[in-house]
């Protein structure tokens, strides 16, 4: 991997990761059609630079981290699943799922669903006058429900925030308090599968050169510095538009997988 691969898939990192586009489906064009997708670094560092976007959501809601204890107790309760289904499931799920076709199936179906969430939950973005949290209040029972509709993104292709976000909605929120708990969430997630990527890299003999912890230090800064943009506009725009516009885009990203995968060059998980 260069210099200039690792801006580009920094900042498709940085753009795709709390959209409900699946990072995954572009990572897998981006490093396919650069042909570095089967290199270890290169499986170590789209994972890794998730440490930038992680500290994204910190420093955009770092009010909301020291609010109370309560906070991160749910957050905990969300998480439980993904640990426990990770560590049982994670081996079967690479060794089965992860193929393009798979991806490209996910997109597509996840799409579909996108186009409609915004009717199914119509009433989400209503105010209860009786209740004005009703919409926005989370408990530990809906925490952990998220938290199962999360695990759905162990099917490559489905997107964690897209399934953690429409699993709030699920749960009688509104599309940005779903929205912005699916970015709490993500940050003890993707600290876990960064530190079990690194763990398993070390373990398998594996070192990483000079070059290559300048690599990783770029890429979470661009990742930092892009999902900041991305997810102050994702909520935006989300707050007034809905799902639709990604659901149109993740079925086009998945039909584009198949046709470049089938018809023109070769993907490759990474």
């Amino acid at each position: 991997m260069n210099y200039i691969e690792a801006i580009i898939l920094a900042i498709i990192e940085g753009v795709t990761e709390y959209l409900p586009v699946s990072s995954t489906g572009h990572m897998i064009i981006a490093s396919s059609f650069m042909q570095i997708a089967d290199d270890d670094f290169t499986k170590l560092f789209t994972i890794v630079i998730q440490l930038g976007a992680i500290l994204a959501v910190v420093a955009l809601y770092w009010k909301r981290f020291f609010q109370s204890l309560d906070f991160y107790f749910k957050l905990l309760v969300a998480f439980i699943p993904a640990v426990i289904l990770g560590l049982l499931l994670n081996d079967v799920i690479d060794e089965l799922l992860e193929s393009p076709l798979v991806v490209a199936i996910s997109l597509i179906f996840g799409g579909f669903l996108l186009l409609k969430v915004d009717d199914w939950f119509k009433s989400n973005e209503e105010i209860d006058e009786n209740n004005p949290t009703a919409h926005t209040e989370i408990g530990y029972l809906t925490a952990l429900k998220i938290g199962f509709f999360q695990c759905l993104a162990m099917i490559p292709g489905t997107s964690r925030s897209g399934a953690s976000i429409v699993g709030g909605m699920t749960q009688k929120l509104n599309r940005k308090t779903a929205a912005e708990f699916s970015f709490f969430l993500a940050v003890p997630t993707m600290f876990g599968a960064t530190a079990k990527k690194l763990y398993d890299y070390f373990q398998d003999g594996l070192v990483l050169t000079g070059q290559q912890l300048n690599l990783l230090f770029i890429g979470n800064v661009l990742a930092f510095i892009v999902a900041l943009i991305a997810i102050k506009s994702f909520i935006d725009y989300l707050s007034k538009s809905g799902f639709k516009i990604f659901g149109y885009y993740r079925i086009v990203i998945g039909i584009s997988i198949l046709l470049i995968h089938y018809f023109i060059y070769p993907l490759s998980i990474i």
